[in-house]
């Protein structure tokens, strides 16, 4: 564990003069308190307050003040230099109340219970995601432009992969500030691309998810684009998913998910864990997509899982279990995008799994036939129930789901839910240009 001294002598070596105190507020929107190098002790010390009615479903005016407590282990200097040759560092930050308490509205400490619910029964989470996003062009007076950068298809190289330099600077980016990149390329969709870094314990790899989305962005500007993680931008291609891969490790780092001995090589923990994930999922698909946009990419024809079943080798389910065993043995939840609160994404697959261990739950037989080209009739025989078809639809599934409210806890729950039916309000009384271009001259 890093300490402050550690810190401060690293920051004065490397001239950072200022410190970025970084969080995430419940809507997964990355905020950050900056002070100048004279408060660096204090702020490593957890005595910097701001104030938290300002943030999306933080506290009542009344109660505002709140202090930011870093962890340690997550400081950073940032890559690229200011103007006069300064640095920039950064540490991420868990919020507390006044009184030193834990504020129940930080999603990172959602996250901490549930690592906790889990190390109680033996086990550690590591996750591995794949976040995929898209590339924008600007025009002449900076403003975003809904035209892609290429017209490249999945692993598609130049000249028609016109992004692949910003790519190459993403990952250079990203390894400076000590990411495993294992790979990157192009997407099924033009302007669309994928950058996968290697698993890693759950709150370390929703830091990690966190601070990408910042790089991502950051970089594309410098390129003169604009990156974004809206899950489906474009009508008629393919949207931005963040496929998570996901295992549990005991004490010695064993993959408690692999049996040799069981029939598919996975074990009774594996089994209850993915049909864990299966009961819960319409409830934790609101907070694992999480946008109105999101449920326009859950929709059959574009790759994106629409069914509750799971399976060894194809990829029409919401759970694939890939092929690799042994210490890589994993269950691939293949519905969230890179929209979501990570912490509160992580938190809630990982509750809906350790309730499937517990209950020693029973997933049923895998599912390898192609779902997405099966009738409803054969579906219904099967019993494939379906996702939610709209954030609405989740949403009631999440109100009714003990286990997911209970891993966000009330404070997130209800101020999470209450900001989502007021964006699914505006939603549906909004008139849009498709219903204009339908109606108007039809009636």
């Amino acid at each position: 564990m890093l300490s402050k001294a550690e810190i401060l002598k690293t920051a004065d070596a490397e001239n950072v003069r200022f410190l970025r105190l970084q969080f995430t507020d419940i809507m997964g929107v990355l905020k950050n308190v900056e002070v100048p190098r004279s408060q660096f002790e204090k702020a490593l010390d957890g005595q910097i307050m701001f104030d938290g009615s300002s943030i999306e479903g933080f506290v009542r005016i009344e109660e505002s003040d709140m202090l930011l407590v870093p962890d340690l282990d997550t400081f950073q200097v940032n890559p690229w230099a200011s103007g006069d040759g300064s640095r920039v560092g950064r540490v991420i930050c868990d919020i507390h109340r006044p009184d030193g308490s834990e504020f129940a509205g930080c999603p990172r400490l959602a996250l901490k219970r549930q690592i906790a619910a889990a190390d109680e029964m033996g086990y550690q989470m590591v996750a591995g995601p794949e976040a995929e996003f898209f590339l924008f062009q600007k025009d002449d007076d900076g403003n975003t432009m809904v035209e892609t950068h290429d017209v490249g298809g999945y692993f598609d190289l130049t000249p028609v992969d016109l992004g692949e330099e910003c790519r190459r600077d993403i990952v250079a980016v990203l390894e400076s500030m000590d990411f495993e990149v294992e790979a990157a390329h192009h997407e099924v969709a033009p302007g669309q691309h994928e950058i996968d870094f290697k698993y890693s314990e759950a709150l370390d790899c929703a830091d990690k998810v966190a601070t990408f989305r910042f790089v991502v962005k950051k970089v594309a500007l410098d390129h003169g684009l604009h990156a974004t993680f809206m899950p489906k931008p474009i009508f008629g291609v393919n949207g931005s998913g963040m496929h998570t891969h996901q295992s549990l490790m005991d004490s010695s780092g064993n993959n408690v998910f692999h049996d040799p001995e069981a029939e598919w090589e996975l074990s009774k923990v594996a089994l209850g864990y993915i049909a864990g994930v299966l009961r819960h999922a319409k409830a934790f698909v609101s907070v694992t997509n999480p946008l109105i946009n999101s449920y326009k990419r859950l929709v059959p024809g574009y790759e994106a899982p629409t069914a509750i079943a799971w399976s060894e080798k194809n990829r029409s389910p919401l759970v694939r279990v890939p092929d690799r065993r042994g210490m890589s043995t994993r269950c691939e939840v293949r519905m969230p995008d890179p929209a979501c609160n990570p912490y509160l994404a992580f938190a809630a697959m990982l509750a809906a799994g350790l309730d499937g261990i517990r209950n020693e739950l029973d997933p049923g037989p895998p599912v390898n036939k192609n779902i997405w080209t099966m009738s409803q009739r054969e579906k219904k025989r099967l019993k494939i129930d379906a996702l939610p078809a709209d954030l609405s639809e989740a949403l009631d599934a999440l109100e009714k789901d003990a286990t997911i409210k209970e891993a966000l806890g009330d404070h997130i729950t209800e101020n999470f839910v209450r900001a989502k039916r007021q964006e699914w309000h505006d939603y549906i009384s909004h008139v849009h240009d498709w219903e204009r271009d339908l109606y108007l001259h039809a009636f």
